[in-house]
């Protein structure tokens, strides 16, 4: 049995870690209140990329833009969006296993992957996958910037015609408490149609020099905007899942206390009660001693 002394030290050092736990939980909300605020910035950006795309695609309709093209194959370029440390729960396992399984299942040729963060670089190295571009240590406010040269690697293969789809797979932010895997075709890209009660009559917009030239422009950003959108997503579901774990971390140390305080009591108590006995003992022979 442990002795007190090492007792008492064992809760020492479990406070320690509660009060680690504690901080990075405080840290992780704070992130998470910062990474939810650029999603939702970055949301009306994204509305009116699509509301043009719908508008321009109306007046194209003749025009096919390759992106638009939809090609029989199974080859695919997969952007896996994953974080850039641990302890964020199963985000990262979930992300890997949603991308690889959906990889297998409908582009089991050549499969290649283009990733945006460390944990999946380094998963997917380690097994033998083909990464063809990554972009890590990734800043808690990442800019567009940042994430293009791994989205153009992505665009140039599907335009050289070494990949029929590109995929995108990261973990939508639902809640606090649920961060769900998504996997997204950005090419061929779908362009959502407009809703019924606003097909009626709309704005009617001159293109400059015509809106095939407009969509061409457009289309390459609108992927960018989608992976961007992702990125952020992602790492409001990263802080998520931190704050989550760190909350149970903290809660598991406190009952960790408790429980080895009861035991260390348990402990002094022996202690107490074996000294009074060898004191009483003592008394008893020094009496019949003498």
């Amino acid at each position: 049995m442990p002795s007190f002394r090492d007792i008492v030290r064992r809760i020492d050092s479990v406070k320690n870690t509660q009060k680690i736990t504690n901080a990075m939980q405080v840290v992780a909300a704070t992130r998470l209140r910062r990474a939810q605020a650029a999603v939702q910035a970055t949301r009306p950006y994204a509305d009116k990329m699509v509301e043009v795309l719908q508008t321009v695609s109306e007046r194209a309709t003749e025009y096919k833009h390759p992106f638009l093209i939809r090609r029989e194959g199974k080859r695919a370029v997969m952007i896996l969006v994953t974080t850039d440390k641990g302890l964020a729960g199963a985000v990262n396992v979930n992300n890997i296993r949603t991308a690889t399984r959906y990889m297998q299942e409908n582009y089991p040729d050549d499969p290649r992957y283009v990733t945006l963060g460390r944990k999946g670089r380094d998963f997917l190295l380690r097994y033998r996958r083909d990464v063809i571009a990554e972009v890590s240590n990734l800043p808690d406010r990442p800019s567009q910037a940042q994430v293009l040269p791994a989205v153009a690697v992505a665009l140039e293969e599907y335009t050289k015609g070494n990949a029929d789809a590109v995929l995108l797979c990261y973990a939508k932010w639902v809640s606090t408490l649920r961060q769900v895997p998504t996997v997204r075709v950005l090419i061929p890209a779908e362009i959502p149609k407009r809703e019924e009660e606003r097909s009626g009559p709309s704005a009617d917009y001159i293109y400059e020099p015509d809106p095939e030239s407009v969509l061409d422009g457009l289309l390459p950003r609108y992927v960018e905007t989608q992976v961007f959108q992702a990125v952020l997503e992602n790492k409001a579901s990263e802080y998520s899942a931190k704050m989550i774990a760190m909350q149970n971390a903290t809660n598991a140390a406190g009952d960790l206390i408790t429980a080895l305080t009861l035991f260390a009591n348990k402990v002094r108590q022996e202690g107490i009660t074996t000294e009074l006995m060898d004191i009483v003992s003592g008394a008893e022979a020094v009496s019949a001693s003498s």
